[in-house]
């Protein structure tokens, strides 16, 4: 099944994104376009997601926008991986614990071939690694199911600010840190977006 690949260079605006992503899930739905697969880096933006609550702003000056994805209140900047999806799951498995478990694995397995172990966990979604005795975050998921179209996607921290991080309670987890790959291994990852792409395609087929 054809999935169309999108690499944005320069950041992108996300209410910009929005708008393109609600208009090419309308498109998939009605048979009009591929699915499809976007990667970019968003200008700094702090989301709240749909169970998110006022009291995880800390920082009370900042602005908000307010998403229809999952999850709770995150930061998105430069030196982030944006994973974004449009996948029919119509045509794969209606299991949303599945599609969860195919973006973990998509993550986990990528992160293993550049030697950095990473896990998920049930009670706090996204991934996770232990850093200098810490268990830190390094990839935050909030995805959205409709009519068994999942869209959405998630978050890899490259070499993003993680001050900025300290003006919110970052997906609701408090005392939990934010780690950077560029924290844990000091290389390029040149490859690392179509490494993420690959990986993710492959645990669709499983």
């Amino acid at each position: 099944m054809k999935i169309q690949i999108k690499k944005s260079i320069k950041p992108v605006d996300y209410n910009k994104a929005m708008s393109f992503i609600d208009k090419r899930l309308k498109d998939i739905q009605e048979n009009k376009h591929k699915e499809l697969i976007w990667l970019l880096e968003h200008k700094n933006v702090y989301t709240a997601g749909t169970s998110s609550t006022k009291d995880e702003i800390i920082d009370k000056k900042i602005n908000i926008v307010k998403t229809n994805r999952g999850g709770k209140i995150t930061f998105h900047g430069p030196g982030q991986i944006i994973f974004y999806f449009i996948i029919n799951l119509n045509k794969r498995k209606k299991d949303i614990r599945w599609f969860l478990n195919c973006i973990e694995r998509s993550i986990i397995n990528t992160l293993k071939s550049y030697k950095i172990n990473t896990y998920s966990d049930k009670k706090n979604i996204g991934i996770w690694t232990n850093h200098n005795n810490k268990e830190k975050k390094i990839a935050s998921i909030g995805i959205k199911v409709s009519k068994w179209y999942a869209y959405h996607g998630y978050a890899l921290n490259v070499n993003v600010d993680k001050e900025k991080f300290k003006k919110i309670i970052p997906c609701g987890i408090k005392n939990k840190e934010i780690v950077n790959l560029s924290d844990i291994k000091k290389k390029k990852f040149i490859n690392l977006k179509d490494d993420l792409i690959k990986n993710f395609i492959l645990n669709l087929k499983n």
